[in-house]
């Protein structure tokens, strides 16, 4: 096993072999050596790492992402984006009619994405007919009503006396929510939609296509919706109360700085430079997606993908499906 810098034991630092005294001088109680340093040497309990990641990559990962916003706002092109794949619902369901459904139905379709040996069983649910009616009242009903039955589904396999030994996981883990590139405030709806969703799921807000914005009308608007969001004590992901430790905080501050991301999202590759690149082609030039100067869609591929996956699912099963799983019990409880 390969041994990190710092971990191993040079043998001139720690010697296993006894000083060279007369044995009667030799103390009975040996006196304590450097931090690290023991009689035996290397242990390896640094392996448990690589232990780790060959039973994970076995068995791989499950990440379920929720996109919610209006038509139009470029969600389908936004998830392509964001796994380089056609993993959307439109991309999978090509050829048919898009129609705006009289109501909000949300629709799952699931993907196995390989990338260097990883494995991950991606599920993306898309919500169509969301905010797009005249009466949008209780529009959310029906995402809160499958965001809770995913938790149920869960607890009822957990609650039985024979459990599996890996439970499926079907929980939403993290909810994308669209804001419209109005640059003005958040709608009713918007701010509706989220104080109910940020109790049960992490949400994390985006400014949709960006690039119809200046990038002062950007800096207006995004600094328009972290006020709105801490006037209405609405708590979006990453959440203040969660931070573990200093790091994970300071982090966390310059995340919760730039939210929400003023994303654009591209599915076609552009030459650019003698490079091809991801991007909206227009009069004017190239928006190339994955350039910070352009739009921050990289830090929103990085929360949700490269920094911030593990803890969207902790979060996830800590603290929004404890809660829930704690309310159904205590009404199974009751009398």
């Amino acid at each position: 096993l390969s041994t990190h810098a710092g971990s191993s034991l040079e043998p001139e630092e720690c010697s296993m072999e006894p000083p060279a005294v007369p044995e009667e001088e030799v103390p009975l109680t040996v006196a304590p050596g450097p931090v690290g340093c023991q009689l035996f040497g290397y242990v390896g309990i640094e392996a448990v790492l690589d232990q780790m990641k060959i039973k994970t990559m076995k068995t791989g990962f499950e990440f379920n992402i929720m996109v919610v916003g209006q038509s139009g706002l470029g969600k389908s092109t936004m998830v392509n984006t964001l796994f380089k794949s056609k993993v959307s619902r439109k991309s999978s369901q090509p050829g048919q009619e898009e129609r705006i459904p009289k109501t909000v139905q949300l629709q799952s379709i699931t993907h196995v994405i390989e990338e260097k040996g990883v494995k991950m069983k991606l599920t993306v649910t898309d919500t169509p007919g969301f905010g797009d009616q005249i009466n949008n009242e209780n529009c959310w009903d029906p995402i809160i009503k499958y965001i809770n039955e995913q938790y149920e589904r869960y607890l009822r396999e957990e609650i039985l006396i024979t459990r599996k030994r890996k439970i499926p996981d079907t929980r939403v883990h993290g909810c994308v929510y669209f804001v419209a590139p109005t640059g003005h405030w958040l709608r009713p709806l918007d701010l509706e939609f989220m104080r109910r969703l940020s109790k049960i799921v992490n949400v994390v807000p985006v400014i949709a296509k960006a690039d119809t914005l200046t990038l002062e009308e950007r800096a207006e608007f995004k600094q328009r919706i972290q006020e709105d969001l801490k006037t209405h004590a609405i708590s979006v992901y990453p959440q203040e109360d969660f931070d573990q430790d200093p790091e994970d905080r300071a982090l966390n501050n310059r995340i919760r700085e730039k939210i929400p991301f003023a994303v654009v999202g591209a599915d076609q590759e552009h030459q650019v430079n003698g490079k091809r690149v991801l991007g909206r082609k227009t009069k004017w030039g190239i928006i190339e997606v994955e350039n910070p100067a352009h739009c921050e869609f990289p830090l929103l591929r990085d929360l949700l993908i490269r920094s911030h996956l593990q803890d969207l699912k902790d979060i996830t099963h800590n603290v929004h499906y404890e809660s829930y799983r704690v309310r159904r019990l205590n009404e199974s409880n009751r009398p």
